[in-house]
């Protein structure tokens, strides 16, 4: 998995594998999960995430809990 930040559109992106997107749902609160072609999911985007404290763009580091 990765996770990217894009600070021009304030977005912070869990790609979970690397696919191409067939398929995209925007669900409630701003986020979007992109699905391939066998509907399995490929990515999760966060719109407004430094807005919404998910994502300080000012430190450096992303600390993921499991």
């Amino acid at each position: 998995m990765n996770v990217k930040y894009d600070s021009d559109a304030d977005i912070l992106i869990f790609v979970l594998r690397d696919a191409f997107p067939a398929n995209a749902i925007s669900e409630p609160g701003g986020v979007i999960v992109s699905y391939d072609e066998t509907g399995e999911p490929i990515s999760i985007e966060f719109l407004n995430a430094s807005q919404r404290q998910l994502f300080n763009p000012q430190e450096t580091n992303l600390i993921i809990s499991t």
